[in-house]
């Protein structure tokens, strides 16, 4: 999907970096553009989220699976983006879901490692005390230890966010990269550099919002740091 960009033909004489005449005459390109941009990276580490924490819990409870299942995970993450997404397409047809299936692959090393750091974490007196109040390993997994590993599953969670959203970029290769087809597009208009930066900006902005909402839920959803913060 190519996004229309209607005064991308109008180049100024010197070029500049920086047009807010770009910004507004294209205003619908660039919103299209950053909306794709958000719907792919926010569906990608969702899902990739919901198949790295029982990959993590696995890992944990089994220890002979640690190594095959981060060193997949790892093999996967080395893949060279261009080379991933120009393999899937012919698969899955130029949508985004090809984008989408390649980003979740990147996201998986980061937040099966963030959430298995996070688990093994958990002091081992914790563990004890909850075996000594009945709970199984499933009901000790959801109650005590998923809860206490919060902290790793966030840093996880937020460096895989960040990484995704520049990631989401080279899906342009496939006609889905959300702001990479501004970028792209500026290359392809004699180098229009309004066109480049606006991209390029709004691409690390997203990536420093995402970022803080993320850190604000990780506060959230962990009071007892707060607490022990305001105790030391």
């Amino acid at each position: 999907m190519s996004l229309p960009v209607a005064g991308a033909a109008r180049v100024a004489p010197d070029n500049p970096w920086f047009s807010w005449r770009y910004a507004q005459d294209n205003a619908d390109a660039v919103l299209a553009a950053l909306r794709e941009h958000v719907g792919l990276t926010v569906t990608a580490v969702l899902v990739a989220a919901v198949v790295a924490v029982p990959l993590a819990v696995a890992a944990y409870w089994f220890r002979p699976l640690t190594g095959p299942i981060l060193a997949l995970a790892g093999v996967l993450y080395t893949v060279p983006s261009l080379a991933l997404f120009a393999f899937l397409g012919p698969y899955l047809g130029i949508r985004p879901r090809t984008v989408l299936v390649g980003l979740v692959i990147y996201a998986l090393l980061v937040l099966v490692r963030g959430t298995l750091v996070g688990l093994r974490a958990v002091p081992e007196h914790v563990r004890d005390a909850a075996r000594g109040l009945g709970y199984g390993r499933l009901a000790r997994l959801l109650r005590v230890e998923l809860p206490l590993a919060l902290p790793g599953i966030m840093t996880g969670l937020r460096l895989a966010t960040v990484s995704t959203v520049a990631l989401t970029t080279v899906g342009v290769l496939v006609g889905y990269g959300g702001l990479g087809q501004l970028i792209l597009g500026g290359f392809d208009n004699n180098f229009y550099r309004a066109q480049i930066m606006t991209g390029t900006v709004l691409c690390v902005a997203l990536a420093l919002v995402l970022d803080l909402l993320l850190a604000g839920l990780g506060h959230l959803v962990t009071p007892w740091l707060r607490r022990a913060g305001g105790l030391g």
